[in-house]
């Protein structure tokens, strides 16, 4: 049984790891640090976790680290170098930030305007998108998480990239985006009033922050810079992401290398040619479905991609990723159904 501590525990990444881990066979939570909310118990927070037995919240100065085994930093950009930087070199970690993403610290300023404060553990990190980068994971002392929009456009991208099955110069790459993938902080744009009813785009023009990974990632698959076209909208839903991939390249070949690349993971669900995947069928689960549709205008394919970004994005891949780090199995804690309705 491996000790857990959760840092950043008052937060929805935070709290969907505890959900997570809550029924593990091999973990259990040895700590909660949250800061702003130290003292606390859990149920005050969290009142849906108010069923779970589990350690009050605390600081991070609190936490004796040599009880733990593992440790997840579900903490704010920025604020994860820092603590890290500063805990014990031997621990293992998985962070859910955008602080390690990144390998060049150059790109980390360029994309997050301020200079890279843990040079030394960037160096040592493993990007964290299990399915590409499970053997390095295993071996891994700091696993750095993909953000939600990163791992969706990745899912349905990455395997076509390196089959050379699409032109790697006219990708446009449209997500639809649940409100969670905000964070729990307080937000005017946020507010009921201000959201429901509409949905809208926003970092228009590729000044997203996940484009960094996007660069990254597919020009290293392809072996040349690939840049795709990004906009993301924020919709009116608590839960989920829906990526809308337009392609040239033919819709057959495409389903088929999809289907040949992810025929062995268990979280990636391919569905048939020409069926569409819905965020309402992934929710609150580890899975992803992927979609492919031929265009009426020929030679070129429309991809869609359904996740669900507290889980699969965020927080169920973290557990995927500690699972590998700590020789547990890969699926552990992770086989639930999505919710429905």
């Amino acid at each position: 049984m491996y000790n857990i501590a959760i840092l950043g525990a008052s937060g929805y990444t935070g709290a969907e790891l505890i959900r997570l881990i809550a029924d593990h066979s091999s973990m259990q939570i040895k700590a909660l640090g949250a800061n702003s909310k130290a003292g606390q118990n859990l149920a005050d927070v969290f009142p849906h976790l108010r069923h779970l037995d589990l350690p009050a919240l605390v600081t991070v100065d609190e936490i004796d680290f040599d009880q733990i085994d593992l440790c997840f930093c579900a903490l704010p950009h920025k604020t994860s170098q820092e603590v890290i930087a500063a805990l014990p070199a031997d621990l293992r970690i998985v962070d859910l930030s955008a602080d390690f993403r990144l390998r060049d610290p150059a790109e980390y300023e360029r994309w997050y305007g301020n200079p890279h404060a843990a040079l030394e553990q960037q160096k040592e990190a493993v990007y964290g998108l299990t399915e590409f980068y499970r053997e390095e994971i295993k071996t891994a002392r700091l696993v750095a998480g993909t953000g939600c929009n990163a791992a969706t456009g990745q899912f349905a991208l990455r395997p076509l990239i390196a089959a050379g099955v699409i032109d790697l110069d006219d990708i446009i790459l449209d997500l639809k985006c649940a409100v969670s993938g905000a964070g729990r902080a307080l937000k005017e744009n946020l507010l009921h009033a201000e959201l429901s009813e509409g949905y809208h785009a926003y970092a228009i023009g590729g000044t997203h922050r996940h484009l960094g990974e996007f660069d990254q990632e597919f020009s290293a698959v392809a072996g040349r810079p690939v840049k795709v076209q990004f906009t993301p909208h924020l919709v009116p839903a608590n839960r989920g992401i829906l990526a809308t991939v337009y392609v040239k390249g033919s819709a057959e070949v495409i389903h088929n290398t999809l289907e040949n690349a992810y025929a062995d993971e268990p979280f990636v669900e391919v569905i048939p040619l020409g069926q569409t995947p819905s965020t309402r069928h992934i929710r609150g689960s580890n899975f992803v479905h992927i979609g492919v549709t031929a265009d009426r205008i020929e030679g070129r394919a429309i991809i869609t991609a359904a996740l669900d970004n507290l889980t699969k994005g965020s927080s169920g891949q973290a557990l995927q990723n500690a699972n590998l780090m700590l020789n547990i199995p890969e699926t552990e804690g992770l086989m639930m159904a999505p919710l429905f309705p």
